[in-house]
């Protein structure tokens, strides 16, 4: 009987990673909710900081983003896409983004839909010192498909141990879609000077300022806000070589992590072209290698994750792909206002 019933609790613990974690975890009236994270989290720049929308050299910027994780141990992954749109107007910003989440057996589906404004401050009559404001408004809507869901209840020993769909799971749903208003706000000091060997930026951002009510079940769970404290350096090594140094430190509720990055930026001077590389790290989740390739217009970025937390050996190690592209339509001339050293 008690090798019956540890085989019974191993094949629960499966189940309940495969499913359940990729199901309930995210239902946010289940536990405190939590965004979802990009290892490449400045390739959106409205994602990131609101401030930086309009802040580049060019007619308008169009950003396509897709992440995929954790197939390793959910029958669906959790995936994000996102499309993004801006463009500068003398001293202001305006642009648009659309971000997508799905998550789990379960159907969870997130899409916010924001509008972005962004005012650049100059410091010096020189040009170099720039204070970047932003806001976004928009809205977020949320939806579970409650009949994909599983719950111990529902749980049989029969047959070496199933899950029976026709058994009452007693759990009472109030709304199976909701949708809610979502502010955000941030700011971004950017030293500009282009002949400069360094180029250092340091931001901050808040998201869901108003922290809205939301519940699947009637309940008044807030959405609580998001913290992005920002920074790094361009460093102008030489001619051919730029090296980036960032970070990203991020705190929702009682949850907080750190992200460190290192990128490479080595420029092939016959094909104008910069090839982009380096580690990143997560603090307690994942080690990241990113590639890149900049040309012309275009701008490139691919990433994977190797699950570094309590998961690993679950998901033998395995975390998440993504990839982005960037399309920034130039000016003929160049500007005299200096990019903010994003890159």
């Amino acid at each position: 009987m008690k090798k019956i019933s540890e085989i019974i609790r191993t094949g629960l613990s499966v189940l309940v990673r495969k499913e359940l974690l990729a199901g309930l975890l995210f239902l946010p009236s289940v536990i405190v909710a939590q965004d979802f994270q990009l290892s490449q989290y400045d390739a959106p720049p409205m994602f990131l900081n609101p401030a930086m929308t309009g802040m580049f050299d060019g007619h308008y910027r169009v950003h396509a983003h897709y992440r995929t994780q954790w197939a390793a141990v959910a029958s669906k992954p959790f995936t994000t896409a996102g499309v993004s749109f801006d463009m500068p107007v003398k001293k202001f910003g305006i642009g648009a983004q659309v971000l997508n989440y799905r998550a789990g057996a379960g159907r969870y589906n997130v899409t916010s839909a924001l509008l972005s404004f962004g005012y650049d401050l100059v410091f010096d009559k020189d040009n170099n010192h720039h204070l970047a404001l932003g806001i976004q408004a928009g809205m977020l809507q949320k939806s579970i498909n409650v009949s994909s869901l599983t719950f111990a209840n529902q749980y049989s020993g029969i047959n070496g141990g199933m899950f029976d769909a026709s058994v009452s799971s007693g759990e009472t749903f109030s709304n199976t879609s909701f949708a809610m208003e979502d502010i955000n706000a941030g700011f971004l000091y950017y030293y500009a000077k282009a002949s400069s060997r360094m180029n250092p930026f340091i931001g901050y951002s808040v998201a869901h300022l108003t922290q809205p009510t939301e519940s699947f079940f009637g309940a008044s769970n807030r959405l609580p806000s998001r913290n992005y404290l920002h920074g790094g350096v361009k460093i102008n090594v030489n001619e051919k070589l730029q090296l980036l140094p960032k970070f990203l430190y991020m705190t929702q509720k009682n949850v907080s992590s750190t992200t460190a990055t290192l990128l490479f930026h080595y420029f092939l001077k016959d094909s104008d072209t910069y090839l982009i590389f380096g580690p990143t790290y997560r603090s307690n989740d994942a080690a990241i290698l990113e590639l890149g390739l900049k040309k012309g217009n275009y701008l490139a970025r691919v990433s994977y994750d190797v699950n570094t937390s309590g998961l690993k050996t679950v998901s033998a190690s395995r975390g998440g792909f993504e990839i982005s592209l960037t399309y920034t339509a130039r000016r003929s001339k160049p500007n005299p206002l200096a990019n903010c050293p994003r890159l």
